[in-house]
C-alpha cells in the first residue's frame, strides 16, 4: 500500500527547495510561464536539467511546441514574481510587470532572476500527474544575489553567517 496524499504532500513541505519560473515561446502559444519547484540538474556533460510540470498546465503545451524553455531561478526579493506566475492570472498577465528578454532560444530570460538556464527539450517522461521534461542547458546567466526557498508551504531566506 502506497502512502496517502495527504501525507504525502505533508512529508514533501520538510524539503526546502528553490522557487524557479519555467518559460517558453512558441508559435501556437506564445509567451508563456509558470512557478516550479521541482528543478533538478541530471548531467554536467552534457549539461541538463530536468524540471517536473503538472499535464494540466498549459505552459507544458508550449513547451511541446517550442521544445525549448529556460528555467529562471528566482531571487530573494521575488516572492511576488513567484506568486504572480503560480497561476490564477492570463499568460500576459504574468509577464506585463516582470522585465524579460528573450532568450537565444526564443524563451524568456527574467531580467532579475538569480540564474536562468535555456534548454532544448531532449526527453520528456509522464510520471503520475506530471511530466519530467529533461532539457540540455543551451546558455546560461548568472547574476548576484540570494536565493528565493520555499519550505513548510511558505518562503524563507537563507541566514548567512560571516
Amino acid at each position: 500500500m502506497t502512502v496517502g496524499v495527504d501525507d504525502f504532500k505533508q512529508a514533501m513541505q520538510l524539503w526546502a527547495s528553490g522557487v524557479t519560473v519555467v518559460t517558453t515561446h512558441s508559435e501556437k502559444f506564445g509567451t508563456q510561464g509558470m512557478t516550479v519547484t521541482a528543478f533538478s540538474s541530471v548531467s554536467v556533460n552534457p549539461p541538463q536539467v530536468l524540471v517536473c510540470i503538472n499535464e494540466s498546465a498549459d505552459t507544458g503545451e508550449g513547451i511541446q511546441e517550442s521544445q525549448c524553455f529556460a528555467v529562471n531561478v528566482l531571487n530573494s526579493t521575488q516572492q511576488d514574481v513567484s506568486n504572480q506566475f503560480a497561476g490564477g492570472s492570463s499568460q500576459q498577465q504574468r509577464f506585463e510587470n516582470t522585465p524579460w528578454t528573450a532568450g537565444i532560444t526564443g524563451a524568456p530570460i527574467l531580467n532579475d532572476s538569480l540564474m536562468s538556464l535555456e534548454c532544448k527539450v531532449i526527453e520528456k517522461i509522464h510520471a503520475g500527474t506530471h511530466w519530467i521534461i529533461i532539457g540540455e542547458v543551451q546558455d546560461s546567466v548568472c547574476r548576484e544575489g540570494e536565493p528565493l526557498l520555499y519550505y513548510r508551504g511558505a518562503y524563507q531566506q537563507l541566514m548567512i553567517h560571516p
